[in-house]
Order: structure tokens, then sequence, then C-alpha cells
């Protein structure tokens, strides 16, 4: 019989194999143990693809952005989101301190992917309310292989982020802008005139409400009495 055999005799492509199979954390653990297994943690091939479920994992130390990523997706399904997708000036105290703490937080990882990774293939965001179409305008710029962008329930997105895709997005393929309430139908048929290779897709998001701000709101409360009037 063969005598055993300790991980660390494995060659770097089985233990990069090994690695691919393991989540963000136990990677990181398996890198503490000694230096050759963080040695194949720091190996960029192993970070091709992340996925992120909460905004609180973007600020953790258990990954590498570089310019191996190729798929990206941070997807917040939490009751949490509701909060966030209040408009800004209807929000009470506790949502706009619950919000502070993390409002910055998927736009400046973003911010580092545009810098870092200039080779992103794919971007799915969904739940993230605090994305804005100057970010969605920047990876446009700095990813220029994008083949992939799908926006589920992001409220700050707008027309910008259509007409950003008009422009620069040379390579896109596909593009979702799903129960994004700011997303008019006068934007998604410009994409489809400028863009007709562009698959697109826009669930509910040229029928939703939009956001108004206070002054906007008073001001159709008042033609409205007016009409009644009449």
């Amino acid at each position: 019989t063969w005598p055993p055999m300790h991980i660390t005799q494995l060659n770097r492509e089985c233990l990069l194999h090994l690695f691919s199979f393991l989540d963000k954390s136990s990677r990181k653990s398996l890198a503490k143990t000694c230096h050759k297994m963080l040695d194949v943690f720091q190996d960029p091939l192993l970070w091709s693809l992340l996925n992120f479920h909460s905004p609180v994992e973007l600020k953790k130390d258990n990954f590498l952005l570089g310019p191996a990523l190729k798929y990206l997706s941070i997807c917040w399904h939490s009751q949490r989101v509701k909060v966030c997708n209040i408009e800004d000036w209807m929000k009470n105290t506790f949502q706009k301190d619950f919000c502070n703490r993390h409002e910055n937080t998927v736009n400046d990882f973003l911010l580092e992917v545009c810098n870092r990774c200039p080779n992103l293939l794919s971007l799915t965001l969904s739940g993230c309310g605090h994305v804005t179409d100057d970010c969605i305008l920047l990876l446009l710029k700095n990813c220029p292989n994008l083949k992939t962008l799908k926006l589920e329930n992001c409220v700050r997105i707008t027309d910008q982020t259509l007409e950003a895709v008009t422009v620069y997005g040379r390579s896109l393929q596909t593009l979702h802008v799903d129960f994004c309430r700011n997303i008019t139908q006068t934007g998604l048929v410009r994409v489809r005139e400028k863009c007709p290779s562009v698959t697109l897709r826009a669930e509910r998001s040229a029928n939703m409400i939009p956001d108004n701000k206070p002054e906007k709101k008073l001001m159709l409360e008042k033609a409205s009495r007016k009409l009644v009037q009449l």
C-alpha cells in the first residue's frame, strides 16, 4: 500500500483544483496553515469568479481582486433591502442610520473592480439599492470586455445607465434591468435602437412608479386638484 500523503505534498495544480471547491472563508482558513497554502490562496487563477450575498461580505479579507476576475455577483436577498429602497426623503432617522452604515460599500467595491479587474466579463447586482449610474458608467468604461450586465432591484439606476450602455457597452451581449423603478420606456427604446444586438430584458421596470421629490409630488397634487375643480 502507498504511504499516506500530506496535503502539502500535492503539486500546485492539484492544490488549485482542491481550493476551487472551497468557499472564500474556507480558502482563507486553509491559507493560514502554512506558506504553501497561502501561496495557493494568493494565486490569481483561483479568483476568476466571486459571489457575495450581502454588503458585509465585501469588507472581509477572504478573497482577492485582480485581472483574473471574470464573473462577479453581488446579490442581497434580505428584508433589509426594503429599507434601502425607500426614497431618501421618506426615511426616518433609524432607516437613515441603517443605510449610512453601508451606503457606499458596494459603490466603493465596484470602484476597486474598475481599477483592478479590466477583464471582467459578467456582473450581476441584485438588491443593491445604493449603486449609482456613475458607478456603472465607470465600470463600463474600465471593463471594455463586459458581455453580461444584470441589474435587479437597483433603485438608483436610471436611464443614464442605459445611455452609458449605448456609448460604452461595445462588447455587451446581455442587459437585464429588472425591477429598477427609475428606468423608463424611453430609455429602453433607445437601447433597442442603438444596440439591436444586445439581448435586453426589463421585467416590470418601466411599469413601476418612479421616485419623486416632495416638491414634485406637491406640484402634481396641485395640478390634480385644479383638474378636479375644472
